[in-house]
């Protein structure tokens, strides 16, 4: 039985000579294709970096169901460093907050689950250093209800 593969699908073409866009389902995100670095367009790194940190929110939602696991909001900061030569990444650092009244044996089942299973997490880990967190804070109670 062979396993379920799935497609992904971009059209990327450059605007000008420093300005790219591509179109992904149905939307369009413009970037950086420059020979060095805007300033306001997020270049292929900053693409890379985000894709990192969408993965993991993902999981957190798709985790959330399948464990399940009570969460009232998640945000993540990462971070990854380059180097010069040759180019690519090296690293990648991610502080991921969550909003919860889960115990901390079941924060760390989702963190263990999110490393495992996130495709994206896993492709960038084979390739290099992937460490990061979760820190667990209290859900705000605004009244509402």
């Amino acid at each position: 039985m062979s396993q379920q593969r799935l497609s992904y699908h971009v059209v990327a073409r450059t605007s000008d000579r420093d300005v790219s866009s591509a179109t992904i389902k149905e939307t369009m995100i413009s970037f950086d294709s420059s020979a060095g670095q805007s300033a306001v367009l997020p270049g292929p790194a900053d693409l890379l970096t985000l894709a990192f940190a969408a993965c993991v929110l993902k999981n957190v939602e798709r985790f959330s169901r399948m464990l399940p696991f009570r969460y009232a909001g998640a945000s993540i900061e990462v971070t990854s460093e380059r180097q010069a030569a040759p180019p690519r990444i090296i690293q990648i650092r991610y502080v991921l907050r969550l909003q919860t009244d889960e115990p901390s044996q079941r924060v760390d089942l989702l963190h263990r689950n999110i490393r495992k299973f996130g495709t994206i997490y896993n492709t960038l880990a084979s390739t290099c250093d992937v460490d990061g967190e979760i820190v667990a804070e209290a859900p705000i109670d605004l009244g509402i209800g």
